[in-house]
């Protein structure tokens, strides 16, 4: 694991699936935050959610930007590893039981249909709304009882950030085991009810362009919240740089 912008990323993608392994095997409960742009920019602003990010296992890092701001720093190569790219990889690998819990019925519906070509395995697994309301609000310890009988070790977790990232801590202690994972709206993308930017506006870091214009007030007002952090953000890993910090 590696501390930047006040988070503990971890990169690698085969050390991530080797310590939710690991995790699992050791019969206690975790949970791994999804790093995006809008997660980076409220670690900034709020040391409690920062402190929710980092309490976890990890983070992955869901921005395109963050490796760029890291070669430009540093001069170091990392890779994005996003959420709905771990969603993906867990679902098809089939080795663990999982339960899928948030959106709406419609969407979950349509995501284990399609998430069944990957993994036939999860047309028999558990998919749940969870009903709109604040993080203060959920029964914790009813959900956990659900998920113990359900007898799932990946719990998916779909509310968006920061929601879902204080929903797992929230949740944490009412488990017996499991890993939960924040993946946000990939279970919009594996749906098929909203479509991810194609690769090659990915690879161009525009992804966040793409999605503007397929929800222009909820993303711009997220843009904007990221820009107006930026300079501070990248002046203090700099700085942090020149006081000696070493990659």
């Amino acid at each position: 694991m590696e501390k930047f912008f006040d988070i503990r990323y971890e990169f690698d993608k085969e050390h991530v699936w080797n310590c939710i392994d690991r995790q699992i095997a050791s019969g206690m409960p975790d949970y791994i935050c999804v790093a995006d742009g809008v997660v980076v920019n409220h670690v900034q602003r709020n040391p409690e959610y920062r402190q929710t990010v980092n309490h976890g296992m990890f983070a992955i890092c869901d921005s395109g930007w963050v490796p760029l701001y890291l070669r430009w720093i540093y001069g170091i190569r990392r890779q994005q590893y996003c959420g709905p790219m771990i969603f993906k990889d867990i679902v098809s690998q089939g080795k663990h039981r999982m339960i899928f819990l948030g959106t709406d019925i419609q969407t979950l519906a349509a995501l284990r249909f399609r998430l069944s070509r990957y993994n036939p395995l999860v047309m028999n697994m558990t998919f749940c709304e969870l009903p709109f309301k604040s993080v203060d609000e959920f029964d914790y310890p009813e959900i956990a009882e659900m998920i113990e009988k359900d007898g799932a070790s990946i719990i998916w977790i779909a509310l968006g950030a920061p929601k879902q990232d204080y929903f797992m801590r929230r949740l944490k202690p009412y488990l017996k085991r499991g890993v939960m994972i924040g993946v946000g709206a990939a279970f919009n993308f594996y749906s098929g009810i909203e479509q991810r930017a194609p690769d090659w506006v990915i690879r161009l870091h525009l992804e966040f362009v793409y999605r503007i214009f397929q929800s222009p007030k909820k993303q711009l007002s997220r843009c904007v919240g990221i820009l107006t952090c930026l300079p501070k953000m990248l002046w203090g890993e700099w700085r942090r740089k020149r006081l000696g910090y070493t990659v």
